[in-house]
């Protein structure tokens, strides 16, 4: 099989971002690049594409400095045949353009298929209503997260159902395509990507964070196996570097799991959440099904993992900040330890009884949580401890999530230096390190590479096992789904 090739060197005027040596995509055929954030999966992505700005970044592609990559035949014919799916779709995206005009703008006015792809992205929701959003001037919260990347993806099938069949088959790079879709949209997307690669025989990069896309690759789409490539990029001793991913680690792990089981008791209630929460206008829902809205409380128990499921957008981190009291509510009850929390409760009332004391957060944008121009070590300094931590103790800790490189220089790291997969893990330490009886989890897994996930799931299990609660967001359905028992998830539904 023939290859596409590229020894990468990227990096700014005072640190190397990017050194690479033998990246390899195999024509015609699906490389699934998995990695934790930041690492530099879409910079290399971007620097094959020739999406980098020369005067920003010092680029190096096969030994041309990279404005002559840039006017090569090579990138050229790529342009030209390929398409780029960014992780952030609003980097793509014309605000002073209707979605429904860039979908048919330049070559994609004459690809076909736009309509059935918009059917089967958009399934059950009525063409009027998938025009309304057709219609729509692209600003920061309008169209939502998931519904950018539909339309990218629309534009990315329409680009990729128009080539010939047997010439200029083109490479096409989806950045994190499917981060804010469900797993029913998620599988839509692959089911569509996979009878687009049938019938045009693209090359495709794939770059996600989901290992339980794996699942779906190798029971969908068996015939494929011998043109599906499992790779994953890494840090090793501090060389980036690509190894193959084998796929039975994933399916052999996933398939060994069980939920952390716990005799439930009346007394166990640790909080309550009735179901109904006002807030910016609306109406927001808990139920105990993704189909019936019959409205319940949310309770977690002690010792329990509780998983708040519900499409992109509809509201579930606005409900945890809202228990949290980060978000003041139009209207809320919650009952915590023996107090009533509602939408009148003073903020003082949060912050002295509930931050970090009661309950902790680990956001879903570890940007969000971390002081961008603090050290590591400041990261820790602050939290609502018995003392103070000194650096020794912050080491320890930090260990336990990180492999190598923690010392006491790297704890005058800034945070901004940081990968996105380390910055998720100082997210995620500086909550747990607080132990509170409920921590609330966010997207936990965001960024995070296979070794990490486990781990973090392992610290997880430990906190339930204590008799410490979870509350769970997470897109990663088919992990959770073997953590959480039955009787403890819940559905969010957004009332009209």
């Amino acid at each position: 099989m023939n290859e596409l090739s590229y020894d990468i060197r990227i990096s700014t005027s005072d640190r190397a971002l990017v050194k690479l040596d033998d990246f390899r995509l195999p024509e015609s055929a699906i490389t699934i690049l998995f990695g934790e954030s930041g690492i530099g999966k879409s910079l290399t992505a971007l620097a094959i594409a020739g999406l980098l700005d020369p005067d920003q970044l010092n680029v190096r592609i096969n030994g041309k400095e990279y404005p002559e990559y840039l006017h090569s035949n090579e990138l050229a014919n790529l342009r030209r045949n390929g398409f780029f799916v960014f992780q952030e779709p609003s980097s793509h995206l014309n605000p002073l353009m209707t979605l429904h005009a860039q979908l048919r703008e330049g070559t994609l006015a004459r690809a076909p298929g736009e309509e059935r792809i918009l059917q089967r992205l958009w399934e059950g929701t009525s063409p009027s209503d998938v025009q309304a959003i057709l219609d729509v001037y692209p600003k920061p919260y309008r169209p939502s997260g998931g519904e950018k990347q539909r339309i990218l993806a629309t534009m990315a099938f329409k680009k990729m159902g128009a080539l010939e069949t047997q010439k200029n088959r083109g490479v096409f790079v989806f950045d994190e395509p499917t981060g804010n879709l469900d797993n029913k949209l998620r599988d839509e997307f692959l089911d569509l990507l996979v009878e687009q690669f049938r019938d045009r025989h693209a090359t495709i990069l794939l770059i996600t964070h989901d290992y339980s896309m794996i699942s779906r690759f190798t029971s969908a789409y068996k015939d494929l196996a011998k043109r599906i490539y499992y790779k994953e990029l890494l840090l090793d001793h501090g060389k980036l570097r690509i190894r193959d991913f084998s796929p039975s680690a994933y399916l052999d792990w996933i398939g060994s799991r069980k939920p952390v089981s716990k005799a439930f008791h009346q007394d166990d209630q640790a909080l309550r959440l009735e179901s109904h929460i006002r807030i910016f206008g609306r109406t927001l829902q808990i139920a105990r099904s993704q189909s019936e809205r019959k409205p319940v409380p949310l309770l977690i128990r002690k010792g329990s993992l509780v998983y708040l499921k519900a499409p992109s957008g509809a509201g579930k981190t606005t409900v945890v900040k809202v228990m949290m009291g980060l978000l003041k509510a139009e209207g809320m009850s919650m009952t915590l330890g023996k107090r009533i929390y509602t939408e009148t409760t003073p903020r003082k009332a949060w912050s002295d009884g509930v931050w970090g004391k009661q309950m902790a957060m680990v956001f879903q944008h570890a940007d969000e949580a971390l002081n961008q121009n603090a050290t590591v070590k400041d990261a820790f300094a602050g939290l609502p401890l018995n003392g103070p931590m000194n650096e020794v103790a912050i080491v320890r800790t930090l260990a336990e999530l990180f492999e190598e490189g923690v010392d006491r220089d790297f704890l005058r790291r800034p945070v901004k230096y940081l990968s996105g997969g380390q910055k998720q893990r100082l997210n995620l330490l500086r909550s747990m390190v607080l132990d509170t009886d409920i921590l609330i989890l966010d997207e936990p897994l965001n960024g995070l590479d296979f070794e990490s996930s486990l781990k973090v799931l392992s610290r997880i299990e430990d906190r339930l096992r204590r008799g410490k609660s979870a509350l769970v967001i997470s897109h990663n359905e088919e992990i959770f789904d073997t953590m959480v028992n039955p009787e403890n998830v819940y559905y969010l539904h957004a009332l009209m």
